[in-house]
């Protein structure tokens, strides 16, 4: 029987309008030969420009996986998936590549597009339905789950994303929004949470 081989992913947000931090994560992306490449909200501050942020990723020839932060619309987002070739918008929607499910929730309690606790939840259940089959998931959110590691940060999580977690059991579940908690990793049940900022991070499932 062969092996499978891993899906290799770069995950990273809260890019917050950095073109250079843009170029380097594409930098990271191309030298570690990564699949798929997720950014997980937060790419522009306040909307006042998404200009050479998702190009240099396009550049790498690889599929795109967004979903907007508390500084951006989902408008923007959906605007950026159209533009550019490669790329999804990933808020209430789902990826598969290869034999891994990838789904996933923007926003946060407040900001350009926020959601309630309930929206958290539906969205993550619509976007769970078409990869459910699936034994390999990745959930990817802009906030953090309730009872998180990263509320240390004194920013509660949400509660619509923990009973997603809960409810779903992803093997990893992607999530940026608190800067001062990127690299933190723990397990919450079998849930890998894995936060991410704009230094990135490569994934392997």
């Amino acid at each position: 029987m062969t092996k499978r081989k891993k899906l290799k992913i770069l995950a990273a947000g809260d890019i917050h309008g950095d073109r250079e931090a843009a170029k380097k994560l594409a930098k990271k992306a191309e030298k570690e030969n990564v699949d798929l490449i997720i950014l997980a909200g937060d790419l522009t501050l306040a909307e006042s420009s998404t200009k050479g942020i998702v190009g240099p990723f396009v550049k790498t020839k690889k599929p795109i996986l967004l979903i907007h932060g508390n500084h951006e619309s989902i408008a923007t987002i959906d605007f950026l998936s159209e533009v550019y070739p490669n790329t999804k918008n990933l808020h209430g929607y789902s990826f598969v590549k290869d034999d891994v499910g990838i789904f996933g929730c923007g926003g946060a309690d407040f900001g350009a597009s926020p959601l309630n606790e309930k929206e958290f939840f539906e969205t993550l259940s619509k976007a769970h339905e078409a990869v459910k089959g699936l034994k390999k998931k990745i959930m990817v959110t802009h906030m953090h789950p309730f009872k998180s590691k990263a509320e240390f940060s004194g920013f509660k999580g949400s509660k619509g994303i923990r009973k997603a977690l809960e409810k779903f059991k992803p093997d990893i579940l992607i999530s940026g929004h608190i800067h001062e908690a990127e690299g933190i990793e723990e397990k919450i049940g079998n849930t890998k949470v894995i936060n991410i900022g704009k230094k990135g991070k490569i994934i392997k499932i």
